[in-house]
């Protein structure tokens, strides 16, 4: 498709928004907050982002219900999160990253869903991701009275209250930009992520470990090789060289993380190591691979879900960035406990995620980033653990 055509197109779907928008009837007084639903449509990592600002609006607001509306990809990072009173589910269209259904699809679901909310009685729904016209048409939809949003061409028109969006600010503090109108201040006293681990995991990754012969002499670095996309992915060949010279330490062992769909590029650096490495792809739940995480001294990956999921549960980390801006996605924590490495790419960040595989090679901005400089940070890291 042209450039135009996509003009054209992005034209014509920005009139009917707006057409569908101003069918709903607007407040012209903000009500208390007595029942809130939070519409996060996003993945882990920008769920866990969510927890500083919810932890404080939890206090802000004791008497309030919180209801957060998330994908069934995203509700696992706050399932235990004792800010919330409710989860509720829904596969977003646009982030279930499955290939697309007809184009009636998402319009049919919006329906259903909203018919469902109708009934729940909220009064304030405020929607965390900037651009997600679907989640406010909803909220709309829904008859929920306030309905808060970043102040973006496809979400205005469905919103009560439209807040001017600034890009140059990482996530954490957009979230508490847009609850901070429900509980002014908070926005002042955010502090870490947060991933609540149970008892239950931990006894498990416990009893793994023990499985697996591990010497509790020795301290745990996990790498995690997978990053969600292509694009953002480090060579399986640089790993491989970072996990045989951490591993060369006689006080460390090298743990290997990813998920089921992750088990083949694992694979692939396990049998470049010289050093046998512990490998946990496809065997852990999220929450056994935050309890695992939490054993470990260090925790090192490309930029990715479970990386922010390291920092959540204060496991110190090395985050690899190319792509994407660690101004926005950064980790959220003590700069000295989680170290950034990025690009030197001329044109990163891009924020360009949908490179197919094989254009890969022409958008390599992750190689210029050496194993040396992991190796780096990784021994600054652990020389103070």
């Amino acid at each position: 498709m042209t450039a135009d055509a996509r003009s054209g197109r992005q034209h014509i779907r920005l009139t009917l928004l707006r057409a569908a928008g101003a069918a709903y009837r607007r407040s012209s007084r903000p009500v208390a907050p007595r029942s809130i639903l939070l519409i996060r449509p996003d993945h882990l990592g920008d769920m866990l982002f969510l927890t500083p600002a919810l932890h404080a609006m939890r206090h802000a607001l004791p008497a309030a219900r919180i209801t957060l509306l998330g994908g069934p990809w995203g509700v696992e990072a706050v399932r235990h999160n004792l800010d919330l009173d409710a989860i509720e589910t829904c596969v977003f269209p646009g982030f279930e990253r499955q290939p697309k259904e007809n184009g009636l699809a998402p319009y049919r679901l919006l329906v259903a869903t909203a018919r469902k909310l109708h009934g729940a009685d909220y009064d304030t729904a405020v929607l965390l991701r900037f651009d997600h016209w679907w989640g406010a048409w909803l909220a709309a939809a829904a008859g929920i009275t306030r309905r808060i949003g970043y102040d973006w061409p496809e979400t205005r028109s469905f919103l009560t209250q439209a807040l001017p969006y600034r890009s140059d600010r990482h996530e954490v503090d957009q979230n508490a930009t847009l609850l901070a109108e429900l509980a002014p201040g908070i926005a002042a006293d955010l502090g870490a992520t947060r991933y609540h681990i149970t008892e239950v995991d931990h006894t498990w990754i416990t009893d793994w470990l023990a499985a697996e012969d591990h010497d509790p002499g020795q301290r745990l670095v996990a790498i995690h090789p997978g990053a969600g996309a292509a694009v953002k992915q480090w060579p399986a060949e640089m790993w491989a060289a970072v996990a045989d010279r951490l591993a060369e330490r006689p006080d460390v062992r090298i743990v290997l993380t990813g998920g089921p769909g992750e088990r083949k590029l694992v694979g692939s650096i396990a049998t470049r190591l010289a050093h046998p490495a512990l490998n946990a792809a496809g065997a852990t739940t999220l929450g056994q691979l935050a309890a695992l995480y939490a054993h470990c001294a260090l925790v090192l990956g490309s930029d990715s879900g479970p990386l922010h999921l390291a920092a959540a549960v204060d496991a110190p980390s090395v985050h690899l960035y190319g792509p994407v801006s660690p101004i926005k996605f950064g980790p959220w924590g003590d700069p000295s406990r989680h170290v950034v490495l990025r690009t030197t790419w001329p044109c990163a960040p891009c924020d360009r995620l949908d490179w197919p595989a094989s254009a890969v090679p022409q958008h390599a901005c992750m190689t210029t980033i050496t194993p040396d400089a992991v190796v780096r940070a990784a021994d600054s890291l652990l020389a103070v653990r």
